[in-house]
């Protein structure tokens, strides 16, 4: 690869994101930046706080508070990338179903997105990245030189997310985590603030029937093109 580019991985929850991401980065010696992790712990700090009762979120209270909210990234001994609030490693807590959906929840806030687009900005002055979200290609980085747009049925994307869930112990079914990403997709694409779309330049990949072998080769025959 001739030039480093910025990398924008847009599309829905639980379609393989992260994992396209993170072997694009790791392939061409880039830094991945993990966007859903930061709305992730953006949710468990709010609720934390008691900022979120139900489905509800006192955004009153939250946008006086949100400056107090210090996130960081750290790459840890076994190469890892662990997001971070304040001093404390979170990465675990960020990945339950609870805090996807109070995620999906604080993303839709307009104060929220602002701030958390400008330090995405900020994280990709120097170039070098690959950086996957809802509202990358669109938003952040609308002049990022290539734009990946992930897809896979809803269908798909609960069984994978429900087996996810299962294997680390979490009680649940297959139909609430079908409802739960289906309710996502809605807030997601129908939220006043950055709605998750298909930037009009962005590839669509569309994974329901590819394994990961093959999706990753399709990736990485996409970033060499655009680096030539």
């Amino acid at each position: 690869m001739t030039k480093k580019i910025i990398v924008a991985v847009d599309g829905y929850s639980s379609c393989g994101k992260s994992t396209i991401a993170k072997q694009l980065a790791k392939y061409a010696g880039y830094t991945y930046i993990d966007t859903g992790a930061m709305y992730r712990a953006v949710g468990l700090w709010t609720r934390r706080n008691g900022l979120i009762v139900g489905e509800n979120v006192d955004e009153g209270k939250l946008k006086a508070n949100l400056s107090n909210l210090q996130l960081s990234f750290h790459r840890l001994d076994d190469g890892t990338q662990h997001i971070f609030i304040g001093e404390e490693d979170v990465e675990s807590q960020i990945r339950t179903l609870e805090a996807s959906n109070d995620a999906s929840l604080v993303s839709t806030i307009g104060f929220v997105r602002r701030r958390m687009v400008a330090m995405q900005q900020q994280m990709g002055e120097q170039k070098g990245i690959v950086m996957d979200g809802r509202d990358i290609g669109t938003v952040v980085f609308p002049n990022a030189e290539l734009k990946i747009f992930v897809f896979a049925r809803p269908e798909v994307r609960a069984q994978r997310r429900f087996l996810e869930l299962t294997q680390k112990g979490e009680q649940t079914t297959y139909d609430e985590v079908l409802k739960a990403v289906e309710e996502r997709d809605y807030r997601d694409t129908h939220r006043a603030e950055s709605p998750l779309r298909q930037a009009e330049d962005a590839i669509l990949l569309d994974n329901s029937d590819l394994t990961p072998e093959q999706q990753l080769n399709k990736a990485i025959e996409l970033l060499e093109k655009a680096t030539k």
